[in-house]
């Protein structure tokens, strides 16, 4: 018998910075213990590079990461749908578990005011891995 382990997208309206940083860090500090997705209302053409430093400065390289569209099949096969700003964008579906997490947009914002944001979304990605009973590897 074996154990499914536990999916998670995180969303936000381009899918170029909270949902890809969050993505990052559920990726590297599950260890590959949670299915990580990610997805956009309206998918920007590439990620924020901000975002990505802001990333890289915590050892966490998202750059091959590209902005995707939000699908049915991706809410459908997620356990947890964590949502940044998309607002009535999301599809909703019975039965998911759906977080709202309230964070500033890092488009068009400096690494000064970037760092924040990621330093916020790491620790919420702490608290998520500590709810789905998984151990952080970092």
């Amino acid at each position: 018998m074996t154990e499914t382990k536990p999916s998670v997208l995180f969303v936000c309206v381009h899918n170029a910075g909270r949902s890809q940083m969050a993505a990052g860090f559920l990726r590297e500090l599950s260890g590959g213990a949670v299915e990580v997705r990610s997805a956009g209302s309206m998918p920007a053409q590439m990620i924020n590079p901000v975002a990505v430093e802001a990333m890289l400065e915590k050892g966490i390289d998202i750059r091959a990461e590209q902005p995707k569209i939000l699908t049915n099949e991706a809410v459908q096969a997620s356990d947890a749908v964590i949502t940044m700003g998309c607002g009535d964008a999301c599809p909703y579906y019975p039965g998911k578990r759906y977080e709202d997490w309230v964070l500033q947009d890092p488009a068009g914002q400096g690494i000064e005011a970037v760092r924040p944001i990621r330093d916020e979304i790491e620790k919420r990605i702490r608290g998520l891995l500590a709810e789905l009973d998984v151990v952080a590897v970092a």
